[in-house]
């Protein structure tokens, strides 16, 4: 069983994000990324499969690497248990790639390469749109099944629990080989200790594969990006019992609420 799972490398949220000079795009040169939260659940079903049934796992990903982030990513993914990391290298500067450009960039570096199932995550965390796996799924010529949360292999076949909205959940056979797309792996993602990171960095090899050329399909032009506008606060009151209710009388006469 040869499992191949494409990652992608994402803002991470946790930080500050600052918008550009023109305010259409986030300020990229301040940035740290990190891999995106359902890719991780595809790594980790993925894992759960190689475990059960044996087989490979190869993890992919698109990027220009100018701080090591990506590499980092693909030595954690050999930590924890992936057997290939490959990084899909080329002229990716600038706001980045649409996902009609990933997916098929995803194509192109797929169609070469031996496998039985490709996991994606469900969705990126930059986006949200889903849009890669179906579209993937589409240049590859394989069946896809989406919002998954558990992968059973048979003869050939996989059984996988989808979501769908309303908590209704079904169990589709899904003919091999097919890409899925992962909502939640079976179990939560593992912990990869940083001695087996550092093993792997020392002895792993990442592959690279160059493209040639890049695929002519612009982003949606952004017109302009802003920050939300704060509507509101809330204020924490401290103090002793008749400290906190004087300041609450005080705001409600403030308010008009109280005479």
């Amino acid at each position: 069983m040869n499992i191949i799972v494409a990652v992608k490398q994402v803002p991470d949220l946790i930080e500050e994000l600052e918008i550009n000079a023109a305010g259409t795009d986030l300020d990229r040169d301040t940035l740290s990324f990190v891999l995106n939260e359902f890719d991780d659940q595809a790594l980790e079903q993925a894992l759960l499969l190689k475990e059960a049934a044996g087989g490979a796992v190869t993890v992919t990903v698109i990027g220009v690497d100018t701080t090591g982030e990506i590499d980092q990513a693909l030595y954690t993914a050999i930590a924890k248990g992936a057997n290939r990391a490959v990084k899909i290298v080329g002229d990716f500067e600038g706001e980045g790639l649409s996902s009609h450009a990933l997916a098929r960039l995803l194509a192109d570096a797929i169609q070469g390469m031996d496998y039985d199932l490709i996991l994606v995550g469900v969705q990126a965390a930059d986006d949200l749109d889903g849009q890669v796996g179906p579209m993937l799924a589409s240049h590859l010529g394989i069946p896809h099944v989406g919002v998954v949360t558990g992968v059973q292999l048979n003869n050939g076949t996989a059984t996988v629990q989808k979501e769908y909205w309303g908590g209704i959940l079904a169990e589709p056979d899904v003919m091999l080989p097919a890409l899925l797309g992962i909502q939640a792996a079976q179990q939560p993602p593992r912990y990869a200790p940083v001695s087996r990171v550092r093993q792997a960095m020392k002895e792993a090899i990442i592959d690279a594969i160059e493209v040639d050329e890049m695929p002519v399909v612009p982003l949606a032009p952004v017109r302009r990006m802003f920050k939300p506008q704060v509507a509101g606060r809330a204020e924490f009151i401290k103090g002793n019992t008749e400290t906190i209710a004087g300041r609450i009388m005080a705001i409600l006469r403030e308010r008009g609420l109280l005479t």
